[in-house]
């Protein structure tokens, strides 16, 4: 036998072989990913979840001891459209006009941002559902990158009235008050259904931090983010919420 086919019969050596079995597992594990967060979204998109990444984070490491958990799901239909609009108008104004992640908001933070300071708002209400959803609470790159895809899929599969039907029912209102039905009836005693402009201007200027923030009864600080929401809600209008569609 010749010693071309000799050499030609040779197996791959092992850094070949090593190399070809890395970007079997590779592809396969990203295939695995695409599938998963495929189905997660698409399930979320027809099935209220009855838990969530968030609500499981709370329960193991609590802030604090025993916190009594508050929650009722209740369908976008009967949330009061103050309420709709209000976290809009508190949270992502541009909210009907982005398709998950604000591209626009990230390059306005990118560039207002001071040197060695994290970037700050230009998280979309889409990206805070997906976070709350299916993430961990750390700021790294990995699960900011991990939060724009899941907020790019919620866009495509559930639309945005199914998004922002999930996120006034997961958001946290309090210590262990989750979604809007449980913190409506905890703070004003009385269904999501029937809040006040000035109510639910008062329970979204709660959302950047719910564990320190107060408004029963709203201290000075509160009432001024409140005042705040009460001008941008009246400056988008109710329009918005026919965005939605």
């Amino acid at each position: 036998m010749s010693e071309s086919a000799l050499a030609g019969g040779k197996k791959p050596g092992l850094l070949a072989r090593c190399w070809r079995a890395l970007w079997r597992w590779s592809f396969r594990l990203l295939l695995t990913f695409l599938i998963l967060s495929l189905t997660l979204v698409a399930t979320v998109s027809f099935i209220n979840p009855p838990t969530w990444a968030w609500r499981i984070d709370r329960a193991l490491f609590p802030p604090k001891d025993n916190i009594q958990v508050r929650h009722q799901w209740v369908p976008l239909e009967k949330i009061a459209a103050n309420m709709q609009l209000a976290v809009i108008a508190s949270e992502d104004q541009r909210f009907t006009q982005h398709y998950g992640v604000d591209f626009a908001a990230i390059k306005t933070a990118i560039e207002d941002r001071d040197p060695g300071e994290p970037l700050r708002g230009a998280s979309t209400l889409t990206q805070q559902t997906a976070k709350n959803l299916f993430l961990w609470s750390s700021r790294s790159l990995v699960r900011k990158g991990l939060e724009a895809w899941f907020a790019l899929l919620l866009d495509t599969l559930s639309g945005k009235r199914r998004t922002l039907e999930l996120y006034l029912n997961i958001v946290e209102f309090g210590p262990g008050i989750y979604g809007v039905e449980a913190a409506s009836r905890y703070y004003f005693n009385k269904g999501a259904g029937h809040l006040s402009s000035r109510e639910a201007a008062l329970l979204a200027a709660l959302l950047p931090n719910p564990w320190a923030y107060r408004i029963n009864p709203p201290t000075a600080y509160m009432n001024q983010r409140a005042d705040w929401i009460g001008r941008q809600m009246r400056q988008l209008g109710m329009a918005t919420l026919k965005a939605l569609d």
